[in-house]
């Protein structure tokens, strides 16, 4: 597992300070999974502590549920590594993970009885935005989770379509 440190590059800056972001190439096949669940808790720690930003828990178990899926998902179906992103952009936490497969994901119909296979489902239900782009090599795919409850105590995610 490799990392890059936050850098200059553009995007959201907190009070003119430079991007929050982290990154992170995952690759090998020792537990990765758990490597990236990890370092997205401890990049939002670092938000939280070293930047003053509120974080609540709620944001940090979906941080880590949608890492854990879309890092999966890329693992089991591209060959090579993969990225993994980390960025706060205004009260949201967005996680990107590139995989070298060209191939764009589609959450399936609702099925009771399939085993398995909900991952992109659950990603999209707790997400407040969710995109995938086809790179020149492979694909991108991001997901934005507010860093904030909802006063109103709903989810904040929004349905597969």
């Amino acid at each position: 597992m490799e990392s890059a440190p936050e850098s200059d590059g553009e995007g959201d800056a907190v009070h003119g300070a430079r991007p929050i972001q982290d990154a992170v190439a995952l690759d090998g096949d020792g537990p990765v999974i758990a490597q990236a669940r990890h370092r997205a808790a401890d990049f939002l720690a670092r938000v939280r502590s070293e930047h003053g930003l509120p974080v609540s828990a709620r944001a940090m178990d979906l941080t880590q549920l949608v890492v854990s899926e879309l890092v999966t998902n890329a693992r089991k179906y591209a060959p090579g590594p993969v990225l993994m992103g980390l960025r706060i952009c205004g009260a949201l936490v967005e996680v990107v993970v590139w995989d070298s497969d060209p191939v764009l994901p589609v959450a399936r119909a609702t099925d009771a009885g399939r085993v398995g296979q909900h991952g992109l489902e659950i990603v999209m239900a707790v997400a407040q935005g969710f995109e995938v782009q086809r790179e020149p090599v492979g694909k991108r795919i991001t997901a934005r989770i507010a860093l904030l409850d909802d006063p109103d105590g709903g989810l904040g995610g929004r349905r597969p379509q």
